[in-house]
């Protein structure tokens, strides 16, 4: 089982190339971040109620850290947790995640999510009632501009004649995808044969039914934002997981470096 690190990167916080080089001195498999475009005052509340954690006001552009990240590190596996792709262009999207996996030397998992703020998808023009049925429009439209050299897509919320659009990625037929959420998700991804991203547990007798949801289907799963526990590490293992991330907060370089170490004792015996 591999384990890596998922976070916000902010202005405020460890610099993303800074962090990266340091995951991979310490053995760490993977880098994954979050995304929010902005944060809109009528929202600025966490999904459990009270005020919303500073990191999501701050939280840098993921495609862009990454591409730095990608400049400094050699083996570390970058990516996102997650995307929010139903806020985006799909085709501008389409060419992001293959830029960055082809500089990146084929590293790319692209996580994606149809978030939880309603208010910053209703920026976007995206109806909070139909995001589902968006995102899957956008992953069978992303599937064509990567594996086809001419491309289209008739859709309900996606429609475009036939394009070119270059670079492909370099893993084929295209970078891992996951989809992250609760049992909507996990069938989401059933449906489309990709992998899941479920939400975190704290409790590791709690694994069993929470994979369960998957009904039996092999699918990978990345369980990201975990604290550093070795019971849940143990779980996860057994369940035959292939990716944990801990979740990483986001503190200036100092105190990061130590989390790191700290993180890094834990998980030794994985790494």
């Amino acid at each position: 089982m591999d384990i890596g690190i998922s976070t916000f990167v902010t202005d405020e916080g460890i610099s993303g190339p800074k962090l990266g080089v340091a995951l991979e001195e310490r053995g760490f498999e993977s880098l994954l971040l979050a995304e929010h475009s902005h944060i809109p005052v009528r929202s600025a509340i966490s999904p459990s109620g009270g005020e919303l954690d500073r990191k999501y006001l701050r939280v840098v552009d993921p495609f862009v850290v990454l591409g730095a990240v990608a400049a400094v590190t050699e083996r570390l596996v970058i990516g996102t947790a997650v995307t929010l792709l139903i806020q985006r262009d799909v085709i501008h999207t389409a060419k992001e995640v293959a830029t960055l996996d082809l500089v990146s030397g084929g590293r790319f998992v692209f996580g994606v999510g149809v978030g939880w703020n309603r208010a910053e998808m209703s920026d976007h023009g995206t109806d909070p009632r139909t995001r589902g049925a968006l995102m899957d429009e956008q992953l069978a439209a992303l599937r064509a501009i990567w594996t086809e050299d001419l491309a289209e897509y008739h859709g309900k919320f996606i429609d475009f004649d036939p394009l070119y659009s270059w670079p492909k990625p370099v893993q084929r037929p295209h970078p891992p995808i996951l989809i992250g959420g609760g049992e909507a998700a996990a069938q989401r991804a059933i449906r489309h044969g990709v992998g899941w991203i479920p939400a975190a547990v704290a409790d590791p007798a709690a694994i069993p039914a929470q994979l369960g949801q998957l009904g039996g289907h092999d699918l990978p799963v990345t369980a990201t934002n975990i604290a550093p526990d070795p019971a849940l590490l143990d779980a996860y293992a057994e369940a035959g997981v292939r990716r944990v991330t801990f979740g990483l907060p986001t503190l200036p370089e100092s105190e990061t470096l130590r989390a790191l170490d700290e993180f890094a004792k834990v998980a030794a015996s994985y790494l």
